[in-house]
């Protein structure tokens, strides 16, 4: 794979976000791998589906579990040219959530259209 970087091969890459923002490391792990994707020039999108799209939600407080709060990030992502954001409709609808309820702007799809995006993707990560 450095080979193919190095060469400026562009990849299709999708990074899988399954789960709550807090209580593990794989939300913010994942920004950081997506960051780092970018840094290489990918082509990078996000994919937030089942407790993943709480990562999104608004207005998140972390005070009283003493963890970090970096739903902010999701806005400067733009600045790393990460404009591809995708949210599954169904598990945005089954968590009570609508699009007015999420921090940044993104596609809400529907499940056949998330597996369209998984099946067309190069590289994918799971989180």
């Amino acid at each position: 794979m450095e080979e193919e970087l190095e060469s400026g091969v562009v990849k299709k890459f999708l990074y899988i976000n399954r789960r709550a923002p807090h209580g593990t490391v794989y939300a913010h792990e994942a920004l950081e791998v997506v960051l780092i994707g970018a840094a290489f020039e990918q082509d990078v999108s996000l994919a937030f589906i089942d407790d993943g799209v709480f990562q999104l939600k608004k207005d998140q407080d972390t005070s009283e579990i003493n963890t970090k709060n970096f739903s902010k990030i999701f806005s400067a992502l733009e600045m790393y040219d990460v404009e591809k954001l995708y949210v599954e409709k169904e598990s945005l609808e089954s968590r009570g959530l609508t699009e007015d309820d999420l921090s940044v702007d993104v596609k809400v799809i529907d499940s056949s259209e998330m597996k369209k995006l998984i099946t067309d993707s190069e590289v994918i990560f799971n989180f």
